[in-house]
């Protein structure tokens, strides 16, 4: 148990890190980091510990999420914009301002590049997460970055 929470105490603020570039959402990241440790602890707690499997469980639980928010959720644009506008002691408005960027970007794209920013993860294991291979993995990188770019430098927010 104990190498457990070396582990959580290690890779914590990297996976929340991940799912607040990814949901723009500090509430849902702080839920979906915790259920994370919590699916891995109970169903993995046998096997050698791994980010690869903890950032995995977290993008399962993202697209879960996300499956269940569009089947029973119907669009409230108040409350959107209430999500979107965190308190300001949260999340930075400069913050705000990349994730809105980040969240034009297609899903894949914006995950890679939470990956890399918000993880401190490898592109070697970013490349395992996301089973692709690790030039792959850079080429993709390397084009989400100037896709994000252009965003924010043409001010299309």
């Amino acid at each position: 148990m104990n190498s457990f929470r070396e582990f959580y105490r290690i890779n914590k603020d990297k996976l929340f890190g991940y799912l607040l570039r990814r949901t723009g959402d500090y509430h849902l990241a702080a839920d979906t980091m915790q259920e994370s440790f919590t699916r891995y602890l109970e169903r993995y707690d046998k096997t050698e510990l791994s980010v690869a499997l903890l950032f995995t469980i977290s993008r399962h639980l993202l697209a879960d999420n996300a499956r269940g928010q569009r089947m029973t959720v119907p669009f409230d644009e108040e409350r959107h914009d209430r999500i979107q506008g965190q308190d300001p002691s949260l999340i930075r408005e400069d913050s705000q301002h990349i994730l809105q960027a980040i969240a034009q970007l297609a899903p894949e794209e914006a995950d890679i590049l939470a990956l890399v920013t918000g993880s401190n993860l490898s592109y070697k294991e970013i490349a395992k997460i996301n089973g692709m291979s690790e030039a792959n993995i850079k080429i993709k990188v390397h084009r989400s970055r100037l896709k994000l770019k252009k965003i924010l430098n043409a001010g299309e927010l």
